[in-house]
Order: structure tokens, then C-alpha cells, then sequence
């Protein structure tokens, strides 16, 4: 099946009760059993079920087995948000002492979180890119993971997965990508070597804005060394599941960062227009980039145009298609703040992946606890704007957009 098919009539998309084309909201803490003896097998992983939302629920499943399917995974764990997400799959493989390698252009909020873990012991090297040549030097026998984003937010710099993944693999380590600005329909990263893949399913896979939600798809395939990842020696007997099998039993279930069944309902509707929207904003951000590039004044990047540095890989990875977000340099951040106060359909907000067109300044908002140092590896300067592009019709857009720039004059 193609991507729309499989998101409407996948082995995941089943026939639910009274025969509803959507599973119900199952909005409950806790689910009953006959026995005491039928509940203790359900808690003790001896008979499917569910028993307390915390640790499992039949809409969040679905959204899922949803997921999962997509990406070609082998199992998906949903969460309560993106970062939730990161932290939970780190987590769980990470202990005192141990390193990760990771671009320096991550998202600002990641780049917090690897700073928190260094209180723990987990240290973080950063390499501007995430390439074969930058990564290699800093491996270590520490080296536990290497993590990046496919097309990096806002820097936009795109990760060549397959060249990263073979380097990671060599010297048995994980490769772990957050794909959140790419999503499965643009690409399948464990096609291509990735070994856990993250979502902040609030961004392109919700598409409304309307939750908070993250998701972690493990891909099955990596060959887990139990003495270089202790953590995981308990669960040795679930072979390729034992990622997963940590992540339900110990670190998520334990830390509660669970994704609600509603949320998970308006995630599994975003879901079934997903080819739709990205077709539409991946065509509005290549058609807004190509527009202003000329204009004077403006410096513009997006990794569609043939003029990025990643064109090619665009190509190969993504079938030529850049991703959502374009973000522009105007000169200072009076020019950046007057051009977002000046258009009229884009919305000033911080989330991407929306139906509508939404702009941020993000060195004063995104990237505020960020050294400037951070800001500079991420893309970010006093005069970037980052916009996460809509369905809206481009002409309007490109017109918003222009006369916005021309009142900078």
C-alpha cells in the first residue's frame, strides 16, 4: 500500500466497536476484570489487556499500532509530549558515566534537556553537523548514542542517515533521530539505519494544534551489547524487543509521562490527512522560499531551494521535498519584529506543523535560555525568523509575506 492507503486501511486499521471507523475514547484511569485472578495476569504481562492508563490504554494503542506501521517499526510507545518522548528513549539505555553525540543545532528545548542530564553523570559532545566526519573523532568507549534531527529546527541542516547510521553501527551504537519536521511521510528513517525514531506528535502528525504528544517507534533491528547497555540485561530475553520491553515495564511506566486517550483520538484524526497537508505545506514552503530568495534585504533558508547545500540530499532522502519550515534573515531584530507584526495571515506562535501559517523570532523566545554560542550553531541570530508554513493558498502567502518585507523599506 502507499502512504494514504496504509494511514486509512492498514494491518493497524481494524474494525472497532459497534462499527465506528475511529476506536472510541476510552476517557477511564482504570478497567475491571471478572477476577482478581484475570487482573493480576494483565499486570503481570501473563494475558493482554489493559489495566490502568498510566501503563497502557486502548485509544492510545491504537494510535500506536497507528504509528507504528507507518514508520515500519517494530513497537511504538506514545508519550506525553515530544520531549517526554526524548527523554524517556535516552533514559532508557542511559546511565552515569556514559556520553551522547549530538548536533549542536538541536531544537533549544533538547539542547536543555541534555544540559539537565549532565547532573546525572550524561554527558553531551556536540558537533555542528551531524556527519560521518564531525561524529567520528568524538566517539569513545562512553559513547552511548547519536542523536540529530533529520532536518534540524530551525537551523534546517538535514542529516545524511545512512552514512551516520553505518559510522554508529561500526562501533555498535544507536542511532537515534528525531524525525518530528520530517514525518513518515517524507521519510521511513529505520529504512535508512536509524534504530529509534521520535516524533512530537503535536507538530505535523496532529496537524491542528490542538494536543501535546510525543511518540517513540523502535525499529527493531539494532544488536543490543547487554555489557556495553547493563540497563538493559533484564530484558535480554525479549531479543529485538528489548528496547521496548524496558521502555513499557521500567522508565515510562515509572515516570509517568503517559499521552491521554483524548489526545491520542486527535492525534489518530490528524493522522488520516497527514499525506494530504504535508503534500500542501511542503509545496507552499518550497513555492514562499523560491519567491522571496531574490528579494533584497532577505537571506532565505530552506533545504528545497537548489541553492541549500542539502539539495541533493533532499533528493535522495526526501524525494525532493524540504520539510515544512523556511526561515528567513532580515538584518536586525527591529526589521525581524516589524516584518512578523506586518503580516496578516501568519500567526505569531511557537508551534510548527499547523494547518495555519505560523511565524517565531526564536532567539527571544525558543532559544532564550540558549548561550549565544548555542544560538549561532542552531541558526539562530538576532534576525532569524522561523516560519512553519500552512495550507493556506501561496499566492496569498507570497503576497503576505511580500508586502510584510516591503513596509521594512
Amino acid at each position: 500500500m502507499e502512504f494514504s492507503t496504509k494511514v486509512l486501511h492498514g494491518k493497524s486499521v481494524r474494525r472497532f466497536q459497534d462499527g465506528a471507523t475511529l476506536p472510541p475514547i476510552s476517557q477511564v484511569s482504570a478497567f475491571s476484570y471478572e477476577s482478581a485472578e484475570e487482573l493480576e495476569k494483565v499486570f503481570a504481562n501473563r494475558a493482554p489487556g489493559f489495566a490502568y492508563t498510566r501503563i497502557g490504554n486502548p485509544t492510545v494503542d491504537a494510535f500506536e499500532k497507528r504509528v507504528c506501521e507507518l514508520e515500519g517499526g517494530l513497537a511504538a510507545t506514545a508519550c506525553s509530549s515530544g520531549m517526554a518522548a526524548i527523554t524517556a528513549a535516552l533514559l532508557n539505555i542511559l546511565q552515569s558515566g556514559d556520553e551522547v553525540i549530538a548536533s549542536s543545532g538541536l531544537f533549544g528545548g533538547t539542547i536543555d534537556l541534555f544540559g539537565d542530564l549532565e547532573v546525572y553523570g550524561i554527558e553531551t559532545k556536540y558537533v555542528t553537523h551531524v556527519n560521518v566526519s564531525e561524529i567520528k573523532p568524538l566517539i569513545t568507549d562512553k559513547t552511548k548514542v547519536i542523536f540529530g534531527e533529520l532536518i534540524g529546527n530551525p537551523g534546517l541542516d538535514v542529516m545524511d542517515i545512512s552514512s551516520v547510521a553505518e559510522l554508529a553501527h561500526a562501533n555498535r551504537i544507536p542511532l537515534i533521530v528525531d524525525a518530528t519536521t520530517a514525518t513518515p511521510y517524507l521519510i521511513n528513517p529505520i529504512q535508512y539505519g536509524a534504530d529509534i525514531v521520535i516524533h512530537s506528535s503535536s507538530k505535523y502528525m496532529n496537524g491542528n494544534g490542538n494536543s501535546i504528544s510525543g511518540i517513540i517507534v523502535d525499529g527493531g533491528k539494532f544488536q543490543w551489547d547487554f555489557d556495553k547497555y547493563p540497563v538493559l540485561r533484564k530484558y535480554k530475553r525479549f531479543g529485538n524487543f528489548a528496547f521496548s520491553a524496558r521502555l513499557r515495564n521500567d522508565i515510562w511506566r515509572n515516570m509517568g509521562g503517559c499521552l491521554s486517550p483524548l489526545n491520542a483520538y486527535l492525534n489518530l484524526i490528524g493522522l488520516e490527512t497527514l499525506a494530504l497537508r504535508m503534500q500542501k505545506i511542503c509545496d507552499n514552503a518550497f513555492a514562499i522560499a523560491k519567491a522571496l530568495e531574490h528579494i533584497d534585504g532577505v537571506s532565505v533558508n530552506y533545504p528545497g531551494l537548489e541553492s541549500n547545500p542539502y539539495y541533493s540530499l533532499v533528493q535522495r532522502q526526501f524525494g525532493g521535498k524540504g520539510g515544512g519550515i523556511v526561515t528567513l534573515r532580515v538584518g536586525s531584530k527591529e526589521r525581524a519584529y516589524k516584518l512578523m507584526n506586518s503580516l496578516q495571515y501568519a500567526l505569531n506562535a511557537t508551534n510548527i506543523g499547523d494547518t495555519k501559517t505560523l511565524v517565531i523570532h526564536p532567539a527571544s523566545t525558543i532559544y532564550i535560555h540558549s548561550s549565544e554560542e548555542q544560538k549561532r550553531n542552531a541558526g539562530v541570530y538576532d534576525d532569524t525568523i522561523r516560519v512553519s508554513v500552512g495550507i493556506e493558498d501561496s499566492k496569498d502567502l507570497i503576497e503576505d509575506f511580500t508586502q510584510a518585507i516591503n513596509q521594512l523599506n
